[in-house]
C-alpha cells in the first residue's frame, strides 16, 4: 500500500445490476485524477465507495496506508480524512459562509475554526463573503465555498462529483483553473468525476476511463488520446471517421493509402478510426491526389470544422486551423496523418 487513495479489486451491486466490476486504481498525493465516462459507468458509485457514502461489498480501499473500508470493516465518511464536493454545492440555505464552512469544524476550539475557516476562503478567491448567504451569491460562488468548506478540514483525499456541470461557460472555465491550483498547492491526492473529456484533459494528471463498470484504460491525457487501446477509448475524446477493412500483409486499406495494422492478425476484420485533425487539406494539384469536395465549414473557436464528401462517396470531417477556409474551393486534396489513425478488430 502507499500513501493517497487506493481501491483494489472492488466490485458493487446495487440489486441484481453489477456497477462496477473489479476495478482498482490508486491517486498519490497531489495528484489529480479524473474518471471519465458516460453516464451510468459507474464513476460516481466509486467516489461514493471511496467517501463511505456507500458500504463496500468486494474490495478494499485504503486512506494513507489505512483500510477504511472492505468487507466486515467500515471507518465513518468524517474519520476518513476525506474532503467532498457535490455537483449541486449541498450548502446549507439556512447558515451564512462562515457557519457553512465551519459546520464541519465542530471538533476545532472557536479561533481554531475561525483561523481556518478564513484560511479556507482565502484560498478560493472569497475572503470577503465570509457574513454572506448561499442565495446572495452565484453558482459559480456557491461552488467556490463548497470547495472552501470541504479544503478547511485540510483532507488527505479530495472527491469531487461532476463540479462544474452546473455552471455556465465562462465561470466553468475560470472555477476550473482556481480548482486545479487550489488542489495541487495544497498537494491533496483528488478524484473527479466527469463526463466532459475536455474537462479531463484539462483538469488530469491521469485519465481512468470506465465503461459499464470496467476500467478501459487508465494512463496519461497524452497516452489515451495518441495511444488508445480500444475503439471506446478512440472515440470517446471526440467524433471519428470510420472507416471498415481488412488486414492484409500487415496493413489496412483506406481511402487515404495503407495503414499499418498495429500487429493485428492478417485476415481480421477491423474498423479503421481516424481522427478530424489526422486529415489535412491541401490544394488539388495532380491526378494522384486523394480528392474530396467541400461541403460545409464550421468555426469551432481556434479551429474550423470541415465537412466533405470523397470522390469514393464517403462523408468525412477534418479539423483545420480557423484561418484555413477552403469552402470556395470546389475539390481539395487530403493527406493522412498516421499517428492519428488507429486500427481495432471489429469484434
Amino acid at each position: 500500500m502507499t500513501d493517497g487513495l487506493k481501491m483494489s479489486h472492488v466490485s458493487h451491486l446495487f440489486g441484481e445490476n453489477r456497477v462496477l466490476r473489479d476495478i482498482s486504481f490508486d491517486v498519490a498525493p497531489g495528484e489529480l485524477v479524473c474518471l471519465l465516462g458516460p453516464s451510468g459507468c459507474g464513476k460516481t458509485t466509486a467516489l461514493r465507495l471511496a467517501a463511505g457514502l456507500e458500504k463496500l461489498q468486494v474490495g478494499a480501499i485504503s486512506v494513507d496506508d489505512q483500510i477504511v473500508a472492505q468487507p466486515g470493516g467500515y471507518v465513518e465518511p468524517e474519520k476518513r480524512g476525506v474532503g467532498m464536493v457535490f455537483q449541486d454545492y449541498a450548502l446549507f440555505p439556512h447558515l451564512n459562509v462562515a457557519k457553512n464552512i465551519g459546520f464541519g469544524l465542530r471538533h476545532f476550539s472557536e479561533t481554531d475554526r475561525m483561523n481556518a475557516i478564513k484560511a479556507a476562503l482565502e484560498q478560493v478567491g472569497m475572503s470577503d463573503y465570509l457574513n454572506a448567504y448561499p442565495h446572495e451569491l452565484s453558482g459559480g460562488q456557491q461552488q467556490r465555498i463548497a470547495l472552501a468548506r470541504a479544503l478547511a478540514p485540510k483532507p488527505r483525499i479530495m472527491l469531487l462529483d461532476e463540479p462544474f456541470s452546473g455552471l455556465d461557460v465562462a465561470r466553468r472555465a475560470d472555477l476550473r483553473d482556481t480548482t486545479l491550483h487550489v488542489l495541487k498547492d495544497a498537494g491533496i491526492a483528488t478524484v473527479m468525476v466527469t463526463h466532459d473529456p475536455q474537462e479531463a484533459m484539462y483538469m488530469a494528471d491521469r485519465i481512468i476511463i470506465m465503461n459499464e463498470g470496467q476500467i478501459m484504460q487508465d494512463g496519461s491525457p497524452e497516452t489515451l488520446y495518441f495511444r488508445p487501446e480500444n475503439r471506446f477509448v478512440a472515440s470517446f475524446f471526440g467524433e471519428v471517421n470510420r472507416f471498415p477493412g481488412t488486414v492484409v500483409d500487415g496493413k489496412v486499406a483506406t481511402p487515404f493509402g495503407d495503414v499499418d495494422s498495429q500487429s493485428i492478425e492478417n485476415g481480421t476484420e477491423v474498423e479503421v478510426l481516424i481522427r478530424p485533425e489526422g486529415l489535412h487539406i491541401g490544394e488539388a494539384l495532380n491526378g494522384h491526389d486523394v480528392l474530396a469536395h467541400v461541403d460545409a465549414v464550421r468555426v469551432l473557436g481556434e479551429v474550423n470544422l470541415v465537412h466533405l464528401t470523397l470522390e469514393a462517396g464517403a462523408h468525412i470531417h477534418a479539423r483545420v486551423p480557423r484561418r484555413f477556409s477552403p469552402i470556395n474551393q470546389p475539390s481539395v486534396a487530403i493527406t493522412l496523418d498516421p499517428d492519428m489513425a488507429f486500427v481495432f478488430p471489429m469484434t
